[in-house]
């Protein structure tokens, strides 16, 4: 998200705040509030994973790097090009609000309009920020159980060139590389990236037919992307993203029903292509102002089982979203800032015999307050007026508060979330199977709180826990008459839990944390716990440095048993036992320009499904090189 105001702005008025505060001040977090603004001045539940964290483990695509944050699960239908969904807090998939750079990428092509992780690559992002419950007081729709945001590199300085290489296990081979730097009044920073994965078994042995073969997943993801800036005068700047990612992904076909592997793979293929445009205007001190504009496209095909003889016609949707928007940024005293804004925002669906599109307008007010160097607000206040079903309003405030003496910091926040009906479960009808679209759907809504503290205990130890409740109502299902189905507003949901954690500093070398996360779950029509959401999750990171030129890291993820369907969900509920995997990467300063860097991943080939049916990778090894020129 575009930000006029720096981080030293915002903590400015206290700078000379207590040194355990001032210790939780340090961490500086974009999306919980629209600007940067220290973590400690907000209640809401964020985490943070920046590039140096990412490049250290290893990660290469957006899936493997979410695994380990607290309060949220992630489901992928095999390796890197399956299918992946997010849960955050026991909310569903569709209710997470996905961005990069600010530009909303829940793509309205797909049924849910939940975004598919599954393509998005690590090398060219900043910053990756975990915003946990209700939150579409200032993002609007489909934040109605959290927000993800994306930040990509922006450049500075000298032009540096950097590229690296690495193969491994799985046939994999992925590359990438970027130019960056500053010149002047101008800024930039190109990227491309590739991640090849040739051979990964995805269909448990067990499943396959006699005489039918396993068909091992093929992934092949690139993607290419541009941030440019120029700094025009004191006061205005101008900011330019462009974003275009071509994935393909094959796998064993499933058919007939119940579902049964085949010989044959699948296809599917997405393409998606994003870009903003801004203007950041501050025509006097303590007044700035940014005007923006989105486009993004969603291209998705579909065909499969790809058997020779019988030739499938391949299915497409075409998905596309446009916003123009305008925030004001205004201090009101030392301490106290305004925001406020508008957005107008419309999408359209492509499909067989269907094309049809909705808008909607919105403005918002939001302000940051801080009272001391330790009372701290944050509230905002926001409308949508939806072109389909009218009017919707949401909040959130969220206080933090540092205690006299023993430093400890209390946190809460509550607010509430609605995500309108898509374009698909709005208009879109098959006919052959009697379903139809209802365009009198009203939005799926939640209202959710949580509340928690932070203590630290001497210099080098922190620890923490956070209870959070949400409900969910008006929830979209299925409805099956006597002589056609169709989706209504019927459901209801609880989700509510702990998280909790104990960050370490052993040495100045040497640190860990270890996150819980315990989530219940329950459908209140059905009085079942929901699909998918383990009830208990571990995570242990730590990162090594023994020499100044080495640095090790290790990642621990323990997902306790949850409730899932098969493959095909012919078996509509059973128990998935759950997993554990330990993954470690080690990277080497070889020189100024090289660097060396190898990883294991699932150390011990834990033997695994999530979801249930398909196989996640095994025992793997990688290695490669990063050179960098300066």
């Amino acid at each position: 998200m575009p930000c006029a105001v720096s981080a030293q702005q915002v903590a400015a008025p206290f700078a000379d705040a207590p040194p355990a505060a001032a210790t939780m001040l340090s961490e500086i977090s974009v999306s919980a509030t629209g600007v940067p603004i220290p973590v400690a001045e907000t209640g809401s539940s964020v985490t943070v994973l920046t590039a140096d964290r990412l490049q250290a483990q290893q990660r290469r695509t957006v899936p493997e790097a979410l695994q380990q944050v607290p309060g949220l699960t992630v489901v992928q239908t095999g390796g890197a090009g399956g299918q992946t969904s997010v849960f955050i807090r026991g909310a569903n998939s569709n209710h997470v609000k996905v961005q990069i750079d600010g530009i909303d990428v829940n793509d309205p092509s797909t049924p849910n309009r939940s975004f598919d992780f599954s393509q998005l690559l690590t090398e060219d992002l900043s910053r990756i920020e975990v915003l946990r419950g209700p939150q579409s007081g200032l993002y609007g729709a489909d934040a109605i159980g959290g927000v993800i945001s994306f930040v990509t590199r922006r450049g500075e300085g000298p032009a540096k060139a950097t590229a690296f290489v690495e193969g491994g296990s799985f046939g994999s081979v992925n590359q990438g590389g970027r130019i960056a730097g500053s010149e002047g009044i101008f800024d930039y920073s190109v990227s491309v990236q590739h991640v090849r994965q040739a051979a990964l078994p995805v269909t448990p042995l067990e499943l396959l037919p006699a005489g039918v073969p396993l068909r091992t997943a093929f992934t092949d993801i690139k993607t290419v992307s541009t941030k440019l800036g120029a700094q025009l005068s004191d006061s205005f700047r101008l900011n330019y993203v462009l974003r275009f990612s071509d994935s393909a992904y094959l796998d064993q076909a499933d058919a007939g029903f119940p579902y049964l592997p085949t010989p044959y793979r699948n296809l599917n293929d997405q393409r998606q292509l994003l870009m903003r445009g801004e203007a950041e205007w501050a025509p006097i001190a303590g007044f700035r102002n940014v005007f923006g504009a989105n486009y993004a496209t969603f291209d998705r095909v579909f065909a499969g089982p790809l058997d020779p003889l019988t030739a499938p016609t391949p299915t497409t949707t075409f998905g596309e979203r446009t916003r123009f928007d305008y925030r004001g940024e205004m201090d009101l005293a030392p301490g106290h800032l305004l925001l406020f804004g508008a957005q107008r925002e419309d999408e359209r669906i492509e499909a067989t015999n269907l094309n049809r599109g909705n808008g909607n307008s919105a403005g918002f007010a939001e302000i940051h307050s801080a009272f001391s160097e330790r009372v701290f607000l944050v509230a905002n206040l926001r409308y949508d007026a939806n072109d389909q079903f009218g009017g919707a309003t949401t909040f959130r405030v969220a206080p933090s508060t540092i205690l006299p003496g023993t430093e400890t910091r209390l946190k809460g926040s509550v607010g509430t979330g609605f995500k309108p009906p898509t374009l698909s479960q709005l208009y879109q009808d098959y006919p052959a199977f009697r379903f139809f679209g209802n365009p009198n759907l009203r939005p799926e809504e939640s209202f959710g709180f949580d509340a928690g503290f932070e203590q630290p205990l001497g210099e080098r130890v922190l620890v923490g826990a956070t209870y959070f409740d949400t409900d969910f109502r008006n929830l979209i299902q299925t409805a099956y008459f006597p002589t056609y189905a169709t989706n209504v507003n019927v459901g209801r949901a609880v989700a509510y839990g702990a998280e909790s954690f104990v960050s370490v500093r052993v040495t100045d070398g040497f640190s860990a944390r270890v996150d819980y996360t315990n989530t219940v779950t329950k459908d209140e029509v059905a009085g079942q716990e929901l699909l998918r959401r383990p009830r208990h999750k571990v995570s242990l990171t730590g990162i090594w440095n023994p020499l100044p030129d080495l640095s090790l890291t290790g990642t621990l993820i323990s997902v306790g048993s949850f409730v899932d369907g098969n493959r095909d969900f012919s078996v509509t509920r059973l128990k998935n036992p759950g997993f554990l995997i330990v993954n470690l990467s080690a990277n080497y300063a070889w020189s100024e320009t090289t660097t060396l860097f190898a990883r294991i991943d699932n150390l011990f080939d834990e033997r695994y499904q999530n979801p249930t049916g398909f196989l996640g990778p095994g025992l793997a090894v990688y290695g490669g090189v990063r050179l960098t020129s300066f």
